[in-house]
């Protein structure tokens, strides 16, 4: 007989089924004993009379995995409004091990480190699963939007020869016996791309070897990117990320809405055009030195205040940052060039994206790299696309992380991602 999934088990009342999950919880309430099933769909509980009890039924532990042969009979009281009767139980695995926390019970009442430390169980807990969930579903709406957009997704390489991007902060692995770099993004290979496929997008792992100790960054996390050609400028960049945040929330609307519900999550409206402020006035809005290169986290969730405030938008999105805080790639303002054609995209009042328009002439980059002392040598397969024509382009990259972290609202971003990897964790 095939495997029933708990969710379906409402319509098959009076049909004998096999479900297969874990043992969630087990409890007895006089002679009668009941086992609740967990499998990727829900719960199902099964009902085991006192002559139907034996050795193999005390025998069993929460998180054992398990197969039930039963007849669905409708009960208003049970998961679903069903339960298992007249059931025959087969243990799939030996008696599991008792688990750090009980995962039955709706909330894990436990620290950080409990969480992380015990990962491979703890992400077990619905809540936990629910996070992650609410990520997946951010990848499918992604993907979706782009796609009908027209765009390709790529992959590119994670080992790279040479620390042409923030050089400092790679991580160096021996590749072979000679030194090699984990990518720190896939910026140049996307861009170099887009000569063959004018849009595309990539979801992957990105590696930044910084000494942060914060909650807000990782060494290791997902970046969903996108790059694309023949634009005006970032204002068209802009416009894509605007239709790729709203399509990874409808997504969440459609499939994981139940999960919102669960963790009590405030989905954003993402507004037709999202609220944009040059870097100069977002700085003498928050107060900041106005020579001030970059804004600081504090300024940041000043300007979500004032966003939400004056626009009624968790969005908003702070242009024209200085060339001296933006990569040799980056365009420069026509009109100023001391400012760059670049943009953050602040989420209820972190940095969630940063993204803009790239040079595509091989004679700036060439005068971009001398400007800043750079050899051109290091970045010759970068270049050999531009001496080759590349349309006017730009993109962006949303860390995965940070954006369910923000859609949650978790004082850690280590909370939703499933085995943070940081200073001190390489484990588990």
């Amino acid at each position: 007989m095939l495997r029933t999934l708990t969710a379906d088990l409402p319509s098959r009342i009076g049909q004998r089924v096999v479900i297969q999950g874990w043992v969630h919880r087990r409890r007895r309430l006089g002679g009668v004993s009941f086992l609740i099933i967990r499998d990727r769909s829900g719960l199902a509980q099964v009902v085991f009379t006192k002559a139907e009890q034996g050795p193999h039924l005390n025998a069993l532990t929460e998180e054992t995995v398990v197969s039930v042969d039963g007849v669905v009979a409708a009960r208003a009281q049970a998961p679903g409004g069903v339960e298992l009767i007249s059931p025959e139980l087969t243990a799939l695995s030996a008696p599991a091990a008792t688990p750090p926390l009980q995962l039955w019970r709706p909330t894990l009442d436990t620290g950080l480190p409990a969480l992380l430390d015990h990962a491979p169980t703890m992400w077990r807990h619905r809540t936990r699963q629910a996070i992650w969930q609410l990520a997946a579903a951010s990848m499918r709406g992604f993907r979706q939007v782009l796609d009908a957009q027209g765009f390709t997704e790529i992959h590119t390489p994670k080992l790279v020869g040479g620390a042409t991007e923030s050089g400092a902060n790679l991580f160096t692995v021996d590749y072979f016996g000679r030194p090699a770099y984990l990518a720190h993004s896939p910026q140049l290979y996307k861009q170099i791309m887009v000569g063959v496929f004018e849009r595309v997008y990539e979801t992957g792992p990105v590696f930044r070897a910084e000494p942060h100790d914060t909650t807000r960054h990782l060494a290791e996390y997902v970046s969903l990117d996108v790059e694309l050609g023949f634009i005006k400028d970032h204002r068209d960049v802009l416009a894509v990320l605007r239709d790729v945040l709203a399509g990874m929330l409808a997504e969440i609307r459609a499939t994981a809405g139940q999960q919102a519900g669960l963790l009590d999550v405030r989905l954003p409206e993402v507004p037709d055009r999202i609220p944009v402020i040059h870097f100069r006035e977002a700085l003498r809005l928050v107060g900041a030195d106005p020579d001030a290169a970059d804004l600081a986290p504090e300024h940041e969730r000043r300007l979500g205040a004032w966003a939400h405030e004056h626009h009624r938008s968790d969005f908003l999105a702070v242009e024209g940052y200085p060339a001296c805080k933006r990569p040799f790639y980056t365009h420069p303002q026509p009109d100023d060039p001391s400012c760059t054609n670049s943009f953050d995209l602040l989420f209820r009042g972190l940095e969630l994206v940063t993204g803009g328009q790239r040079r595509h002439d091989y004679r700036d980059y060439r005068r971009a790299l001398a400007e800043r002392g750079e050899p051109v040598e290091p970045y010759a397969g970068y270049l050999q696309a531009f001496r080759h024509g590349m349309p006017a382009h730009g993109g962006f990259a949303i860390g995965l992380e940070r954006w369910t972290a923000q859609l949650v609202q978790v004082d850690n971003i280590r909370e939703v991602t499933l085995f943070p990897r940081d200073r001190h964790r390489l484990t588990p």
